[in-house]
This record gives C-alpha cells, sequence and structure tokens, in this order.
C-alpha cells in the first residue's frame, strides 16, 4: 500500500513535522544504538578475521556475514532516518542507491538465519557429514545465492520505476521511503507477494529444522534446557526480522487510525522492526557461543595483548551431536 495514498503529499509537508525538541530526541536514540549495536558488530567481526580457527567454519562465516550485512543495513537505515528530519527530502537517484542497499541488506537478513540453521541441522543430525556438505567454497557459494535472491526482490522495481516515470521524475527531490519511490501497483504487488513466499519458505525452514534439532538435542544431551532456551531465542529473533515483511500494512492500519501521528508511527516501527534484531544478533549468536565470548571482553574493553589471541581453540565440524550442542549456541 502506497502510503501517500493514506497521507498526502500536502499534508505530509506539514502536518507530520515533529517539534525540534522530539526530532533531536529520536535522531539521538538512534544514533546512540547504532553506534553501540555497530561498535560489538565491528569487535566481532576483528575477532573473526584475528583467529583463523573461526574463519574456515561455516557456522562462523555465516554468523560474520550476517554481521557484516546488519552493520549495513543498520548505518544506512539510520542515516535515512536522519535525513528524514534534516533534510526531509533529498534528490531521486541518491535515495534510489541508498534504498536498494538497504532493501537488499534486510531481505538478507531472514536468508542467512536461514541457512546457518540448516547448517546448523547438519551439524547436530547429521554431523558425520558435515564436513563434506558445509565447506568453505559451498559457504561462500551460498552468501553469493543469498545476495542473488534479495536482487530479484528489489531490481525489478528498479526497471518499472525507469520504465514508468517521466525523466522529471528523476531530477526532483522525495521523501526517501520505498513506497514513495516505488510507488506503481505492479511494484506494491510484487512487494507484498515476494515478502509472503519468503516468509513461508523461511519459516518452513526453520520450523523444520529447529524441532529436528531440539529432538536431537534431547536425545543426545543432557542440557536440554539450554538448547531449548536458545532455539526459542532464535525464533524470537526470526520473528522480529520477519516483521520487516508486514512492516506496509502494519503502517497502514497505524496512519489509517492515527492520521496525525506519521512520523511517531514510523519512528516507533523502525525502532522495532529496524533495530531491534540487529541488538539481538550479537546476543544469540555472539555472546552465547563460546568460542567469541572468550575473546568478546577483552575486545570491547580494548584490552588486547599478545596473550589474549590463543589458537588453542580447536573446533571440529564433524563431531558428535553432543559434542555440537556444547561448543555451538544451538
Amino acid at each position: 500500500m502506497n502510503v501517500s495514498s493514506v497521507a498526502p503529499n500536502v499534508t505530509l509537508a506539514g502536518n507530520y513535522h515533529n517539534t525540534f525538541t522530539t526530532a533531536v530526541t529520536n535522531n539521538v536514540i538512534v544514533m546512540v544504538l547504532c553506534i553501540s549495536i555497530n561498535y560489538i558488530n565491528g569487535t566481532l567481526v576483528h575477532i573473526f578475521n584475528k583467529h583463523q580457527v573461526l574463519s574456515v567454519n561455516p557456522r562462523y562465516i555465516l554468523f560474520i556475514h550476517l554481521v557484516i550485512n546488519d552493520m549495513m543495513q543498520l548505518a544506512l537505515s539510520s542515516f535515512l532516518h536522519v535525513v528524514s528530519y534534516a533534510l526531509y527530502t533529498i534528490y531521486v537517484p541518491f535515495c534510489l542507491f541508498l534504498l536498494i542497499i538497504s532493501i537488499l541488506t534486510t531481505f538478507n537478513t531472514p536468508l542467512n538465519l536461514a541457512g546457518m540453521a540448516v547448517e546448523c541441522y547438519i551439524a547436530i543430525c547429521v554431523p558425520l557429514r558435515h564436513s563434506q556438505i558445509c565447506t568453505v567454497k559451498r559457504t561462500y557459494a551460498l552468501i553469493g545465492l543469498i545476495w542473488a535472491v534479495s536482487s530479484l526482490s528489489v531490481l525489478p522495481d528498479l526497471f518499472i520505476l525507469l520504465a514508468t516515470e517521466p525523466l522529471q521524475f528523476f531530477h526532483s527531490r522525495v521523501f526517501c521511503s520505498r513506497d514513495f519511490v516505488f510507488r506503481s501497483t505492479y511494484s506494491l504487488k510484487k512487494r507484498d507477494t515476494s515478502h509472503i513466499i519468503c516468509l513461508v519458505l523461511v519459516w518452513l525452514t526453520l520450523l523444520y529444522t529447529y524441532f529436528r534439532i531440539l529432538f536431537a538435542a534431547k536425545e543426545a544431551t543432557t542440557d536440554f534446557k539450554k538448547a531449548r532456551n536458545t532455539i526459542l531465542l532464535h525464533g524470537f529473533q526470526l520473528l522480529l526480522c520477519m516483521l520487516t515483511y508486514v512492516r506496509p500494512m502494519l503502517e497502514k492500519c497505524l496512519i489509517y487510525l492515527f492520521p496525525t501521528q506519521f512520523r511517531a508511527t514510523r519512528f516507533t516501527s523502525y525502532i522495532i522492526i529496524q533495530i531491534l534484531p540487529r541488538f539481538v544478533s550479537p546476543i544469540v549468536y555472539g555472546l552465547r557461543d563460546q568460542t567469541f565470548r572468550k575473546y568478546l571482553k577483552r575486545y570491547l574493553l580494548c584490552k588486547v595483548s599478545i596473550s589474549s589471541h590463543p589458537e588453542n581453540v580447536t573446533m571440529s565440524n564433524t563431531g558428535p551431536a553432543a559434542e555440537k550442542m556444547r561448543n555451538t549456541s544451538v
């Protein structure tokens, strides 16, 4: 649904501006959260690059791809959020560049989580074949496939935009939101359809793999409660990430109910849908992982010394299921 159909541009230009104090407060909150989360994520990337035992493990390769993807998405979405307050509108070509990357990185997250769930399922339920199936080369190929699938969700919109909009549109300034730029009826329907398909496929993948992992954990380890809690955390994180697929419908309903609270609605949905999932990722996959947690405190506090780089952590991709349960977050 095009938000402009609910709130005409004339109204947007006038009634939807916040007071100066509210605008400053909202932007400070966004920037503090963005910097804090990206600092932690940057530390995780640094740890990954410093320790070879991590960089050759498919699980951690997928995790770091998720972290880098989230850093890009959070930085871009925060920049667009601040711009919407400071400048309100920007030129279409610049907006297109930011939007395309932001949409790609947002779409990548649930697909990456599904890939990580499949890898974990293979490690725990089919441990003897894990090293043959989940190689480093195939992991990077999966990352490339994730980006290709995400591109299919936005590139058709770009082609439709180029074909349907007059040249004057590309020299104009717009409020930099997907619904305000990719505003054709076909683009809106395609967006909703692709979101529903991805939502169903990812949830089916997650439900199957996590239930199989849960049953394997119950049989292979006495720490069943920890495995169950971890899976619940993963499910909560995925639920937050999947909210991005229902965000247009959610915002449409809220704007219909509160037509004069456009910016308050967008700010609240932005915090819940865009920032909160990126806050959960380092906790679920970083702080709760024994290997990462071993280094994270020292790096976050900038207390790194030569002795803090031990490479004596040995990880096997082909251990029994019970050992996998002890060494991974699931």
